[in-house]
């Protein structure tokens, strides 16, 4: 099942249009990488899957329902999230500030305690908010989230500013909420190096446009070794190795092959040589997954 799908979405500010014709599928379950450079779209995608814009054109269903003004408060009744810096009032402690938070819901007030143990904050639920620091207040944040234990749960850049201790921690948390509480987790970064190691699918947007979308597993795959051969006439290797069912395309001069042992390489070798073919260079590469963002959006990737 899809706990969220959207169609054809589109959002326009003047003339420019930042989200073109997003197709997006979160399975139940998922922790679900949201992947783009800075300004590619992801907050805004966000709010609209949470109501907080409309859309020019296009439909989101989140939860079976569609989003729009009758259903809107239904679905966030099971959906919790952290859009951009939370904010608090400093002068109270993490827990009273809950309970604000917990009133305006409606939800049972042992929640509260609850939730704090998840985050880790429960050792300091005396303290003023106003003497946090940047990781306790993200945690304070995820805290106010899961109040009514979503189903649905939507972080926005969660890691930002945080050091790399902070960092490890909302990672952590993230990738037991799944299997903890039945949850679907949807995380937007830019840091790939962070979704590599949360998320389970992958969703990467490019200025507004949906360019990857599949598990983490396939992503990879794309990362995997392959053979580059360079020969005098690539087009007539091409032929040859397809007599002896080797799979091969040309991408900027080279043959890309699958890779072969050692036997079978020479073998290749000395048949394109009988057939007046000379190999110029052959090498195995690996793309890193830097490198396919980097095909995919035009932009280096954080790391």
């Amino acid at each position: 099942m899809s706990i969220i799908e959207t169609q054809d979405l589109c959002k326009q500010y003047g003339n420019v249009l930042r989200i073109s014709h997003l197709n997006l599928n979160v399975p139940e379950g998922s922790v679900y990488g949201f992947l783009g450079p800075n300004g590619a779209g992801k907050s805004t995608t966000l709010k609209m899957i949470l109501g907080l814009v409309r859309p020019t054109a296009g439909s989101i269903r989140v939860l079976g329902k569609d989003m729009n003004s009758a259903n809107r408060l239904s679905v966030l009744r099971q959906a919790g999230s952290l859009i951009e810096s939370p904010s608090y009032y400093g002068h109270l402690t993490g827990e009273e500030n809950l309970r604000i938070v917990q009133t305006l819901r409606g939800v049972p007030e042992k929640n509260i305690r609850e939730v704090l143990q998840i985050v880790r904050l429960d050792g300091q639920q005396g303290k003023k908010v106003a003497h946090y620091s940047l990781g306790m207040k993200q945690r304070l944040g995820l805290a106010a989230a899961l109040l009514g234990y979503p189903r649905l749960l939507i972080l926005d850049e969660p890691t930002n500013g945080l050091d790399p201790a902070g960092i490890q921690e909302m990672r952590e948390l993230i990738c037991e909420l799944p299997g903890r509480f039945g949850m679907t987790v949807v995380v937007s970064s830019h840091l790939l190096s962070e979704i590599d190691q949360m998320a389970d699918h992958v969703a990467i947007i490019r200025e507004g446009e949906l360019v990857f979308q599949d598990t983490l597993e396939v992503l990879h795959g794309r990362s995997r070794s392959h053979l580059a051969l360079r020969t005098t006439d690539n087009t007539a290797a091409c032929r040859l190795l397809a007599e002896k069912t080797v799979p091969c395309r040309e991408e900027e001069g080279y043959l890309i092959l699958p890779v072969l042992s050692d036997d079978i390489a020479a073998h290749l070798t000395r048949f394109l040589a009988e057939n007046r073919v000379g190999v110029i260079r052959l090498e195995e590469r690996r793309k890193s997954l830097e490198d396919i963002f980097l095909e995919l959006t035009g932009k280096a990737a954080s790391l």
